[in-house]
């Protein structure tokens, strides 16, 4: 068994030795980080490969978020952060709730901070976390692994799977026929890192660019902007009121003080309020239209806002 373990280790892609770094504790400070960023180079091409893939998974998650559904990311280590780490931007950028993506990470929350040895293993961990959110048919379950073999990862999405969810691996190893049995797999394959093994740099970097076209694309599907600006933001801190107040007057040509009133009306919800001043109805009328628009702000006011350039 141990001898077996090894071969797969072996085989992994990200875990080669890379012929460009096998002098790196020889090399100056300089040709260590010319090293480092021209090995970066590569990983958006790789990312670019797979682009078929991620669409696929875009259309799974929308297509489960309209009906109700929610994204669970699942990983351990660099990984696990990452998927956390995107789900915890989410309700800033886009004005989602918390629950609607949601990252878990081996050991719990306090792995992020710190390493917990041997989490990874856990097959059950995922598998309780899942249960305790009431995984259901209509949810995604998007497991983040570099090397694919992450026991944590496999028992989620083999739980996941039982249940009827979706499901999604992100992974920088080639896929195989043992991921057939996983809904899509985004694999863009970047190569052994410079410093072996460590997939925290190539590996990861891909895995963020990865994780950031999920959501992004996802979350404008779904209506949460309005051309390039984030139109479904909620006024929740100082910051991002004056941001919501500088739209709102963008948008429609209201001055400061009477956007600061549009949005107070709107509970601090940017939409409402500019459909509000737009279309002169007040805030639960301008509520309804976008429920009825499914949040689309454009098939509530039309191209009517965009800045000009």
């Amino acid at each position: 068994m141990p001898e077996e373990l090894l071969s797969e280790l072996q085989s992994l892609i990200t875990e080669g030795r890379n012929p460009d770094s096998e002098r790196l504790d020889a090399m100056s400070t300089r040709e260590i980080l010319e090293t480092l960023n021209r090995e970066d180079v590569s990983v958006p091409a790789a990312v670019k490969r797979v682009i078929p893939d991620i669409e696929k998974a875009v259309e799974i998650i929308v297509e489960a978020m309209r009906n109700g559904g929610r994204l669970f990311y699942i990983g351990a280590g660099t990984s696990g952060r990452l998927g956390v780490l995107d789900a915890a931007e989410c309700p800033p950028t886009f004005g989602s709730v918390p629950e609607l993506v949601q990252g878990f990470i081996a050991g719990g929350y306090g792995a992020l901070v710190k390493a917990v040895e041997g989490a990874e293993d856990d097959t059950k961990g995922s598998l309780e976390f899942l249960q305790k959110q009431k995984l259901s048919k209509l949810d995604c379950i998007c497991g983040i692994a570099a090397s694919k073999r992450t026991p944590f990862v496999r028992g989620g999405l083999k739980y996941g799977k039982s249940v009827g969810a979706r499901t999604i691996l992100v992974t920088c190893n080639p896929p195989q026929q043992a991921d057939n049995d996983i809904d899509v797999v985004i694999a863009p394959v970047t190569g052994p890192e410079m410093l072996t093994g460590s997939t925290r740099l190539k590996a990861g970097t891909a895995t963020k660019l990865v994780l950031n076209m999920l959501t992004t694309t996802t979350m404008v599907r779904l209506g949460k902007c309005y051309g390039n600006m984030m139109v479904d933001l909620r006024a929740t801190s100082d910051k991002l009121r004056e941001r919501a107040r500088a739209m709102l007057m963008l948008f429609t040509g209201v001055d400061y003080s009477e956007a600061k009133r549009l949005l107070q009306e709107a509970n601090g919800e940017l939409k409402p309020a500019i459909v509000m001043q737009v279309l002169r109805v007040d805030a639960g009328e301008a509520l309804k239209r976008l429920a009825s628009a499914e949040g689309q702000l454009r098939k509530v006011v039309g191209d009517q806002l965009l800045p000009s350039k």
